[in-house]
C-alpha cells in the first residue's frame, strides 16, 4: 500500500473504521505514518490525534481497543478503510459507534456471534446447547419446523406472527450453519455470486 501523507499539510489522512462483523461505521480518526506503520505491526488501531498532539491507541485507557481484520485504501491513496474487532464500545461516550447508528441494524450478525460463543463456551442451561446436545438431525428437523410455521404464518396469521416464525426460523438457520461450520459470511459470498 501507498497512502499518500503528503496531500494534508499536516501529514494527516481520514481512517474510517468499520466492524469487521457487522459493517458498522464505528469511528472516523486521523493516522500519519507513523500511526499507520504502528497500526499495522501491533494489529491494533493506533491514530494521530489532533487534540493531545501525538500518537494514540484506541483502547489504550479504557482497554476497548480496535483489533486490525483488514486496512484498504481508497482509489487516491489518501484515505484508509480498517475493518477492526472492536473489545468493547467504541465511543468514549460508552456506545457501539460514535455514529449513534441504532445497534439492532446488524444485530443478526450479533446474533451469529452469540451463537458461536455458545458453541465455543458451552452453557448448561443454554438452549444452543441442549439443542446441540440432541445432534444435527433434530437441529436441522428445527429448520424444518420452523420453515413450515414461517410459511403458515405468512398465509394465516398476523403480521407479528409472521415476524416471530420468521425470527425462529433465522435463529434456527444460524445454528445449523454453525453445526456444519458455515457462517453467514459463506452464504452471503454465495449469493453475490449468484447476483452477477
Amino acid at each position: 500500500m501507498t497512502i499518500d501523507f503528503k496531500k494534508d499539510i499536516n501529514g494527516l489522512v481520514p481512517v474510517v473504521i468499520q466492524d469487521n462483523q457487522t459493517l458498522e461505521v464505528l469511528m472516523l480518526g486521523y493516522m500519519n505514518a507513523e500511526a499507520y506503520e504502528k497500526t499495522k505491526a501491533e494489529k491494533r488501531v493506533t491514530f494521530f490525534s489532533r487534540s493531545k498532539n501525538r500518537l494514540w491507541t484506541k483502547g489504550e485507557e479504557s482497554g476497548n481497543f480496535l483489533n486490525v481484520i483488514s486496512i484498504a485504501e481508497d482509489c487516491d491513496n489518501d484515505t484508509i478503510l480498517i475493518k477492526a474487532f472492536p473489545v468493547g464500545p467504541t465511543c468514549h461516550t460508552g456506545s457501539r459507534s460514535c455514529f449513534n447508528t441504532e445497534y439492532n441494524q446488524n444485530f443478526i450478525f450479533e446474533l451469529e456471534n452469540i451463537i458461536k460463543d455458545r458453541f465455543e463456551n458451552p452453557a448448561e442451561n443454554s438452549y444452543v446447547n441442549k439443542l446441540r446436545q440432541k445432534g444435527l438431525n433434530k437441529i436441522a428437523q428445527k429448520v424444518g419446523e420452523e420453515g413450515v410455521e414461517t410459511v403458515i404464518a405468512a398465509l394465516n396469521e398476523t403480521q407479528e406472527d409472521l415476524i416471530n416464525e420468521a425470527s425462529d426460523l433465522v435463529f434456527h438457520l444460524i445454528v445449523l450453519l454453525r453445526e456444519k461450520g458455515l457462517t453467514l459470511n459463506d452464504i452471503a459470498k454465495n449469493l453475490e455470486s449468484r447476483h452477477k
